[in-house]
C-alpha cells in the first residue's frame, strides 16, 4: 500500500471559495517537497477527510489543478504530480489577490495589455469586427437598463475588441486575468452606478476606444486603452479589498472585465 505524506495545512472552514482553499493548499503542497514530480496524490475520500470537505470540492481543486498543468490522471493508477517541464502555464495563485495592492498589479498588468490590443484592433479589425464592438458596447447599457449590473457585458465588450486583433492569444490572456477580476469589477460598477458622473466617465472611456478603434487610429486606440485602465484603477483604490475579494462567499470566481 502506498505511503503518503502528512498534509502540512489546518482543515478548512467554510468561509470563502473552499474550493479555492483546497486548491491553493494542494498546490503549495506540490511546489514544495510534500508532493514531488511524479508522485501521487491521496484518494479523493483520503484528502476529504484531512481538509474537512465533502468529496465534490476535492474533485474540483484536482479539476482545477489538472487545468493549470500541475497533476494529471493515469487510468487505473490515480492521480499524479506532473513532470516540471517548460508547457506548465502562466498563472496567479488564488491567495495573490488577498490585498488591494495585488489586485492594483493585475490591474496594472491589464493596461499593458489593453493598451496593445485596443490599438492592434484598430489596425486590423474588419468591417463586421467593428460592427461587433459597436453593438457590444451597447449591450452594457441595455443589460444595466434592464436591471443588471452590466459584467458580463463588459467583458464581452472587452472580448470584441480582442478578437478584433486577429491573434487568439491575446482573448485566451484577457479571458484568464478577468477571472480574477470579477469581483473588482462588480465592485467598482456598484459604486460607478450611485454616482451619475463616474457612470458618464465610464462611459466615456470606453466610446473613446470604439471611435479610435473605428478611425483605425492605433494610437489614440492605445492612449484610450490605457487611460481607461488607469482610472479603473483609481477607482478600485478606494475601494475595501474585502469588498473586492468577496470575503464569506463560497461562490466559485468567474470571468469579467474592467
Amino acid at each position: 500500500m502506498a505511503s503518503f505524506p502528512e498534509f502540512k495545512v489546518e482543515r478548512l472552514i467554510a468561509t470563502g471559495s473552499l474550493t479555492d482553499r483546497v486548491f491553493e493548499a494542494l498546490t503549495q503542497l506540490i511546489s514544495g517537497e510534500d508532493f514531488p514530480p511524479g508522485s501521487r496524490l491521496p484518494s479523493e475520500m483520503k484528502m476529504a477527510n484531512r481538509f474537512g470537505v465533502s468529496r465534490t470540492v476535492i474533485r474540483e481543486a484536482i479539476s482545477r489543478l489538472k487545468s493549470e498543468g500541475l497533476v494529471e490522471s493515469r487510468q487505473g493508477s490515480g492521480v499524479f504530480v506532473r513532470e516540471e517541464n517548460m508547457d506548465a502555464p502562466f498563472r496567479i495563485a488564488p491567495h495573490v489577490m488577498g490585498s488591494i495592492d495585488s489586485v492594483l498589479q493585475v490591474v496594472e498588468l491589464r493596461k499593458v495589455l489593453e493598451g496593445e490590443i485596443a490599438a492592434l484592433a484598430a489596425k486590423r479589425r474588419r468591417r463586421e469586427q467593428l460592427a461587433a464592438i459597436k453593438l457590444a458596447l451597447k449591450r452594457i447599457d441595455s443589460d444595466v437598463l434592464a436591471g443588471g449590473d452590466g459584467v458580463d457585458a463588459d467583458i464581452a465588450f472587452h472580448r470584441s475588441i480582442a478578437e478584433a486583433t486577429g491573434n487568439p492569444h491575446f482573448l485566451a490572456l484577457i479571458q484568464f486575468l478577468s477571472k480574477f477580476l470579477r469581483n473588482a469589477t462588480q465592485t467598482t460598477r456598484s459604486i460607478e452606478a450611485t454616482r451619475a458622473s463616474l457612470v458618464q466617465q465610464v462611459k466615456d472611456e470606453h466610446l473613446a476606444i470604439v471611435e479610435a478603434v473605428s478611425r483605425q487610429d492605433s494610437e489614440a486606440a492605445r492612449a484610450a486603452a490605457r487611460l481607461h485602465m488607469d482610472r479603473a484603477a483609481r477607482r478600485l483604490g478606494s475601494v475595501d479589498i474585502k469588498q473586492i475579494i468577496g470575503i464569506g462567499s463560497d461562490a466559485e470566481p468567474s470571468t469579467a472585465s474592467l
